[in-house]
């Protein structure tokens, strides 16, 4: 059974920084592209950063660009998302998510987290 668990999140200040972890089992992690979902409440859910199997090849949304960095460690099958200089527009569900043919934004994962909840105060 495949499984991803978000950790990390929480309630920051605007401004400031936290750090997102997604361990994953029960897959061969090193083959899978992996990234990151948000969903604020009353919008659709919307791709924040990729990475891809090698981590070479990083995709960001444009609303994060800049702020955010992806990142993976294989040998812990582990990916990340560092978010820094939070808005209260960045407050929604993370979600973590791994599959395949990460070209960029516009991909379709085929396994997901159950997410964690990200709010940042104004």
């Amino acid at each position: 059974q495949v499984h991803l668990v978000e950790t990390g999140g929480g309630l920051v200040q605007a401004g400031g920084s936290l750090r997102l972890s997604c361990a994953a089992s029960g897959l061969n992690f090193g083959l899978y592209d992996m990234g990151w979902f948000r969903q604020a409440r009353g919008k659709e859910r919307e791709f924040v950063a990729g990475v891809s199997r090698s981590g070479t090849n990083l995709y960001y949304a444009d609303s994060v660009k800049g702020r955010f960095t992806i990142s993976r460690d294989n040998a812990k099958n582990t990916v990340y998302l560092q978010m820094n200089s939070l808005k209260p527009e960045d407050t929604a569900v993370y979600y973590c998510a791994a599959g395949y043919s990460m070209y960029g934004s516009t991909w379709t994962p085929t396994h997901w987290g159950q997410g964690t909840q990200v709010t940042v105060s104004s």
